[in-house]
């Protein structure tokens, strides 16, 4: 019982050196090339756990022979292995909508936070993704602060042409 223990402690102890070094041990798989995902360290981690704990629960419940336990450590082992691949394979296919841009901003509107004068730079507050964030403004004339305004062309990646909102 206890090589079974110890399997499924190890198991564990390689999920988390896994996840502390976080890739940097999955270059000891990179030969087998097709086998990566399989060969992967969580499915490894979760093949051992499942097998050593499997085996010692069978061991010390039935009283069968270390044949038997291992058998249906090896078998649980499998099954852990294959829904770890499946659910790293799933997650490695989510892909998220593109990262908002600042072109974007084009015709949305926003308010000065800092005057802009008529020959200079104030701030005004955009929301961006539906985040608030302060930009650069200029303008055509002097826009007071706390004007509502409209974003007439972005400038630069942190810089926008703006006009006051007529209502």
């Amino acid at each position: 019982m206890v090589w079974f223990l110890g399997l499924g402690i190890g198991g564990l102890l390689l999920l988390v050196l896994s996840l502390v070094f976080d890739g940097v041990l999955e270059g000891l798989f990179d030969g087998f090339g097709g086998l990566d995902g399989l060969l992967s360290l969580p499915v490894v981690a979760g093949f051992l756990s499942a097998l050593g704990f499997t085996g010692a629960l069978v061991l010390g419940t039935t009283g069968t022979g270390a044949g038997a336990a291992t058998g249906a450590g090896a078998a649980a082992g499998i099954g852990v292995g294959w829904v770890t691949w499946r659910f790293s394979r799933v997650l490695l296919r989510d892909t998220t909508a593109a990262a908002p841009r600042g072109e974007e901003l084009t015709g949305s509107a926003g308010s000065v936070v800092t005057a802009v004068p008529a020959d200079g730079y104030g701030e005004v507050l955009l929301y961006l993704a539906g985040q608030p964030v302060k930009y650069a403004a200029k303008a055509s004339g002097p826009v007071p602060r706390g004007t509502e305004v409209w974003v007439e062309s972005v400038l630069s990646a942190t810089s926008v042409h703006v006009r006051p909102v007529e209502r």
